[in-house]
């Protein structure tokens, strides 16, 4: 294993059948949790996929784990270390320290992990933030409430994709919440072992919504992102919606790139990417939270598809540690969206029109992830959507309007616990 190879931590795979042209004389090689190889069935698909990649299972998410991985592993020759999924950014980034390879600092990342910790170095940091607490019970959430006005966010420190994550309008909504809660299940993508969670309680913040997704070495931004957001309506903060660029005005679109800045400044992150949330009341950027990490939810081919560029490869350059042949462009010449799809809860009995929805003006990519005979559930988190539509156009705007014909053409019929839902009742694919 001492041949140089790219390391990514968390099998993906969509990123390796997207990295394959980046690699040149370099190998391939993947971290992943013992239990989510087994519970996904990880090695039944490598002898098929492209390009061929090695297969290590370690369990990365336990405290320590990088440093015993480097002693085990000292032959192993990693060039670039990329963190795919939320919960592997501690360890890469430690990794990468061991390594002697660029990374976003481990000190950085279990602050970026932590939205608890995130939220005091950002307050010290002088950034807006909704107040916010640590609570171990409904208790605490009650208290909360009667001290503060107005709406709260139940939600953990310590998990991703929105899971366990609330509002709360009414006390007497907290009882019930907090069991709903705290009741997590992410299935095959975690570990069967336990996971110690931390839940908080802030503020609600009324506005509008963003991410800004940058490019960064040495602590420079090189490129900067900001996606556009809309959510399904109702009590969970789910996103339903994004457009790239966000159609906002320059002086915006400076402001929260700079205050990301501010962030990573902050916890003193150092070279990566980062995906960092907002919301935008009253002219102010409040901090949501912040990935160290290439976003998820089809963010990236958006910004392939509106920007026009390899911003994949750039970070790979960086992430090298070599030096950019050209310079980031600041505009993006086109837009692109994603639509995303739930369904009432039930027992699928049909999904038409896919092949419509493909042929649509505009449209890059249709996926709806159920079949007939599957389970649909509630929507608590980003893990019960079932599937999006991708478009892109000359504007962020008309890239969403494309993106929404599509979805308004897909038929999904479920049989909910009641007797059949109409696909007319059932789908919620409104803005």
């Amino acid at each position: 294993m001492n041949d140089p190879t790219i390391l990514l931590v968390g099998y993906s795979l969509a990123w390796q059948q997207v990295i394959g042209s980046y690699l040149g004389d370099d190998a391939l090689t993947f971290v992943e949790e013992p239990d989510i190889v087994r519970k996904r069935e990880i090695h039944a698909s490598l002898p098929t996929a492209e390009p061929a990649c090695e297969l290590v299972e370690w369990e990365y998410q336990r405290p320590g784990a990088a440093d015993r991985f480097y002693l085990t592993h000292r032959d192993l020759c990693p060039v670039v270390i990329v963190p795919v999924v939320e919960y592997a950014v501690p360890f890469a980034a430690r990794l990468a320290e061991r390594y002697g390879v660029p990374g976003a600092g481990a000190c950085a990342a279990e602050l970026l992990c932590d939205k608890h910790l995130l939220r005091q170095v950002a307050a010290a940091a002088g950034i807006p933030n909704p107040r916010s607490r640590a609570v171990h019970g409904p208790d605490g959430v009650l208290e909360f409430m009667r001290e503060h006005a107005g709406p709260v966010v139940l939600k953990p420190a310590n998990r991703q994709a929105s899971v366990g994550t609330r509002v709360l309008r009414e006390r007497s909504e907290v009882q019930a919440a907090w069991q709903e809660c705290v009741a997590q299940d992410e299935g095959i993508f975690v570990p069967d072992r336990p996971r110690p969670l931390r839940m908080l309680v802030e503020q609600f913040v009324e506005g509008d919504e963003f991410s800004v997704e940058l490019l960064v070495r040495d602590g420079e931004a090189l490129f900067c992102n900001v996606t556009g957001k809309l959510l399904f309506p109702g009590a969970r903060p789910v996103e339903q919606a994004h457009t790239v660029p966000a159609s906002i005005p320059p002086a915006l679109t400076e402001l929260l790139r700079g205050e990301t800045l501010r962030v990573l400044d902050g916890v003193g992150f150092c070279t990566g990417f980062v995906h960092c949330e907002w919301i935008v009341s009253g002219g102010v950027p409040h901090l949501v939270e912040c990935a160290g990490r290439m976003p998820g939810d089809s963010i990236m081919p958006l910004i392939t598809r509106a920007w026009g560029a390899d911003v994949l490869g750039w970070f790979l350059t960086v992430m090298r540690g070599d030096g950019l042949e050209e310079t980031p462009p600041t505009q993006a010449p086109g837009g692109a969206a994603a639509w995303f799809l739930h369904v009432a809860p039930g027992e699928v009995m049909d999904v038409r029109n896919l092949e419509q929805a493909r042929a649509m003006e505009g449209v890059t990519s249709v996926e709806v992830s159920v079949q007939p005979g599957d389970r649909t559930f509630e929507l608590r988190s980003s893990w019960d959507r079932v599937g999006y539509v991708l478009a892109a156009g000359t504007s962020a705007e008309a890239a969403l309007e494309h993106a929404r014909r599509a979805a308004a053409a897909i038929e999904i019929d479920i049989l909910a616990d009641s007797g059949h839902v109409p696909q007319a009742d059932c789908r919620r694919s409104r803005a």
